[in-house]
């Protein structure tokens, strides 16, 4: 499957660790958050992160069929309201991931391990918004280059003024820089977030 065959989804991915980030990336052009596992739990700022994408996109749920995919489903259930979430099921098949020298404790493939045709299969199953590509030339996503031209990265100060802007955003002040464009990514296009950079000059 190649780039330009990516699904475009309005809502943003939610999965549980980097490396199902990485499989989806290869059948989505859609911004993915990862949970970090259980570490969501506590983590308030991410829990944030979550409410406000789920407002601006709404957010399509992609956990494992394991119990802890299932106990993590259930969380986000009460981070935002119903309306905001739609839920995608891998199916269930036994196998080991090959980056893994033993199987899982239940024996099941997670989202990292499901062959692309059933990811996509997974999604339109799933009721997910598929999109075309935007029209507006201007409604592009923000680039690394963007944040480069901003001051926000690559320069000295940009430390600083990365953690000034994810305070005044309200989203988790220890992302970072590829997870803030991508936390960027859920929820401004490039003419949004650059009226916010500039309003601050």
């Amino acid at each position: 499957m190649s780039d330009f065959e990516k699904l475009n989804l309005k809502e943003a991915v939610i999965v549980e660790g980097k490396y199902d980030k990485i499989r989806l990336s290869s059948v989505i052009s859609s911004p993915v958050i990862t949970l970090n596992g259980f570490r969501v739990f506590k983590d308030k700022e991410a829990q944030a992160l979550i409410r406000k994408v789920a407002k601006s996109r709404g957010i399509l749920v992609m956990t494992d069929v394991d119990s802890a995919g299932f106990v993590l489903r259930n969380f986000l259930r009460g981070i935002a309201p119903e309306s905001q979430i739609k839920h995608c099921y891998i199916p269930t098949i036994y196998g080991k991931e090959k980056r893994k020298t033993e199987y899982s404790k239940e024996g099941k493939l997670g989202v990292e391990g499901i062959d692309k045709e059933e990811l996509v299969k997974a999604i339109h199953r799933s009721g997910a918004t598929i999109i075309g590509q935007r029209l507006r030339v201007n409604d592009r996503e923000i680039t690394k280059m963007d944040l480069f031209d901003f001051g926000l990265c690559g320069q000295e100060n940009s430390a600083i003024l990365r953690k000034e802007l994810l305070t005044k955003l309200s989203l988790p002040t220890y992302l970072s820089t590829n997870a803030m464009l991508s936390a960027l990514n859920c929820i401004f296009t490039y003419d949004e977030f650059s009226d916010i950079i500039n309003t601050d000059k």
